[in-house]
């Protein structure tokens, strides 16, 4: 579309239209608008100008709207229409009670404190719609540098370049042995790394960061670990734990509340202490929407309080 092929016309020479057409009269429209009737009559003439076309037939005694008149009128009526409706919106957005947040994490955070968190944000903002994707930190990593999302939330100790991030908090990693395993039996607040060295081992593919780190202290240790089974998902690593499968190596904050029938015993991994950095992921110097940036005050605010708490 050309600019020259948008008439220049303003809201309010649109409403003049509309309230002429209204009252038939140049005094009582101009009466209407709080406005005098030669300033009126020059808004009319100047519409009329612009269009090409006699929107209104004047005579001594009365005005009378033109064929053309009419269909400009249903024109110039919807547009302020929608741009009443817009504005609205647009108000309502601002104050975060319309829009869309997209959200990608990993899924035992989707689950756990995720859920209750969107819950409370749609307490105060039920037009909102929120979508959250599930993934690897690779697919939250390059769902936030396409723009699938406005923010990703993952680990935050390796990022490219191109992104930013805020510490949520730290988790240390643990080791989750069956109840059946004999090195459950005596409930071990700590479980070294060497032991695991001929276990077989429940894990997430050997592409993902929580992998990549554990494989890395093993050959500093000068071995290798022993993976039977792997998953794609961290959540479903616990359940294979706690069917006796295999041990497993996870940051703290993939366990759930409780321990599910009390299947597995954890324990802290020792020599070495290993930790992840759990963070807000966003790309750098890219705008954030007034209902995403409520979302991400408020999972500031939660998550870093319940942390605090719990190192307390």
């Amino acid at each position: 579309m050309h600019p020259s092929d948008v008439p220049d016309l303003r809201a309010r020479e649109l409403m003049t239209v509309l309230a002429l057409a209204e009252y038939g009269s140049f005094v009582a429209a101009a009466a209407y608008l709080k406005t005098s009737q030669p300033a009126l009559t020059r808004t009319i003439k100047r519409v009329e100008r612009v269009l090409g076309v006699t929107l209104f037939a004047r005579n001594t005694r009365r005005v009378e709207i033109t064929a053309a008149g009419r269909e400009f009128v249903a024109v110039a009526e919807r547009m302020l229409n929608d741009l009443k409706h817009t504005v609205r919106n647009l108000s309502e957005v601002t104050n975060e009670q319309r829009g869309r947040v997209t959200i990608a994490t990993y899924s035992s955070f989707a689950i756990n404190p995720l859920v209750f968190l969107v819950r409370r944000y749609r307490d105060t903002r039920p037009l909102i719609e929120i979508r959250i994707r599930e993934g690897r930190q690779s697919e939250i990593v390059e769902d936030v540098r396409n723009g699938a999302a406005d923010f990703g939330i993952g680990y935050i100790n390796s990022l490219p370049e191109m992104m930013e991030s805020i510490l949520l908090r730290k988790e240390p990693m643990l080791v989750l042995v069956p109840n059946s395993h004999p090195l459950a039996a005596k409930k071990r607040p700590k479980i070294r790394l060497a032991e695991l060295r001929d276990e077989p081992l429940v894990s997430a593919p050997s592409d993902t960061f929580i992998r990549r780190m554990t494989d890395a202290a093993a050959v500093s240790a000068g071995f290798n670990l022993h993976y039977t089974v792997l998953v794609d998902r961290l959540i479903s690593i616990i359940h294979h734990v706690c069917a006796g499968v295999g041990i497993a190596i996870l940051p703290s904050g993939c366990l759930p509340d409780r321990q599910w029938g009390e299947g597995f015993h954890a324990a802290q991994l020792a020599e070495p202490s290993l930790s992840v950095s759990v963070g807000l992921i966003t790309a750098r110097g890219r705008y954030l929407t007034p209902a995403a940036s409520g979302m991400v005050s408020l999972i500031r605010e939660q998550v870093t309080k319940q942390a605090k708490t719990a190192s307390a």
